[in-house]
């Protein structure tokens, strides 16, 4: 077991069907996403030319616009909508808009097109010190939330069965790649890198990215052999793909961040009561999520209000199926929820600063495609302070105390600090 004790005190649609998409993944989309997340966001964005003055500008008024992926980690922006959270706050909030990858939201992001977004937690950090981007991450978007299937094509049982394959990951910068090769290094598998039709020894496990839509297909067609992602993706591989779950990460890292959510850091200097009555609105909609995650799943599907293209099943599925499985337990997939106690996602927004310093610590051994070396002597303390606004979420945390009922708050006498603990 890895234990952080750490103190402080500011602290995914088979063939189209489910995403919109065009079936099997795109290998021109994937190029790009695999462009994006070896560093060339300078290139891409340069590239967009005089396209870029042409984009919906999201700085200089006062409406919101929210870019996401049609993942559950988007649930308290696309909630905050939903229930008028952001009207109530006298914030005018555009309809949210649907990105199908990560390089199409974060490039959105940079251009101005979107003020408020998700990004998986370590891609703020990936675009604030190796790109100069100024985005601050205001809050945690969920706990938890990820798996790991398996196709059905395979034998694999466990991470050490997952030698000789090929797995796709979301993002180089991502929990997912984190807690992945944690533990194919537990299992004496080593993480590489190869070009398709290399050779993969036994005690190898080759990675990939693909976009979260696209990873249920490409294990349908046997293209990859498992994948590790958000919900509702791993849900839709078991009900619509013959994927097996192998593990639920939240059942090794308890509690872990996975997408945050983040704003340009000109808005929370130049417009701070704007950006508070925003975050009042995020954090009132993760308590909600957070207490009503059946009516909240059947609300973003497809068959409610559709912000999700998955149908309810799956997102039901999603959001509330765990431990009261008993297929989960036996096959292994939950192995610590006597410890633990979570859920398959849980939402509480504090951005635990001990999280923030253990996903700094741990990129530097996690292997990635591209330029690195902005990792190098990136303290974890810095950024810590220097990438999270702590303020806003606090006084939003503050307004509305409820959010320490979520069982993934940390329990003692100060729920603003906790131990980080991940094991197999």
């Amino acid at each position: 077991m890895t234990k952080f004790s750490k103190t402080c005190s500011h602290p995914h649609h088979l063939h189209g069907a489910c995403c919109g998409g065009e079936g099997d993944f795109d290998p021109g989309r994937r190029q790009t996403l695999d462009m994006l997340a070896k560093g060339g966001l300078a290139a891409m964005l340069g590239s967009l030319g005089a396209s870029l003055p042409q984009m919906a500008r999201a700085a200089g008024d006062d409406v919101l616009r929210i870019g996401y992926l049609p993942i559950t980690d988007a649930t308290p922006l696309l909630v905050a909508h939903a229930k008028g959270f952001f009207e109530e706050e006298g914030i005018k909030a555009e309809k949210p808009t649907l990105i199908r990858s990560w390089p199409a939201l974060i490039e959105g992001f940079v251009a101005g097109k979107f003020n408020l977004v998700h990004f998986l937690k370590p891609i703020p950090v990936w675009m604030r010190y190796n790109n100069k981007v100024p985005v601050k991450i205001m809050s945690w978007a969920h706990t938890n939330g990820s798996a790991l299937v398996v196709g059905k094509h395979t034998d694999v049982t466990d991470f050490a069965g997952l030698g000789g394959k090929q797995v796709a990951v979301p993002f180089w910068y991502s929990m997912h790649n984190i807690v992945l090769q944690y533990a194919l290094r537990a299992a004496g598998i080593t993480p590489v890198i190869k070009e398709q039709g290399a050779e993969i020894a036994p005690d190898e496990c080759n990675l990939q990215v693909l976009p979260p839509p696209d990873m249920p297909p490409a294990l349908a067609a046997k293209k990859i052999d498992a994948y590790i992602v958000a919900e509702p993706f791993n849900a839709l591989g078991e009900l619509m793909a013959g994927a097996r779950m192998l593990r639920f990460t939240g059942d090794i890292w308890k509690n872990h961040p996975c997408c945050v959510v983040c704003m340009h850091e000109q808005d929370t200097t130049e417009r701070a009561e704007w950006t508070q009555k925003v975050m009042n609105a995020v954090v009132r909609a993760a308590i909600y999520a957070s207490q009503n995650k059946a009516e909240v799943a059947e609300l973003l599907s497809k068959d409610g209000a559709g912000y999700l293209p998955a149908p309810a099943p799956v997102v039901t599925r999603a959001m509330t199926l765990y431990a009261d499985n008993p297929d989960y337990i036996a096959s292994g997939a939950i192995k610590n929820e006597g410890e633990y106690h979570n859920g398959r996602i849980d939402f509480q927004p504090w951005p635990y600063p001990s999280a923030t310093k253990l996903i700094i610590e741990a990129m530097n051994s996690t292997v990635v495609a591209g330029e690195t070396t902005f990792l190098e002597g990136l303290d974890p303390e810095f950024v810590a302070q220097d990438l999270v606004n702590y303020d806003f979420v606090k006084s939003a945390l503050e307004k509305y105390p409820e959010w320490k009922n979520d069982p993934s708050v940390a329990t003692g006498a100060d729920p603003y600090t906790r131990e980080e603990i991940m094991k197999l």
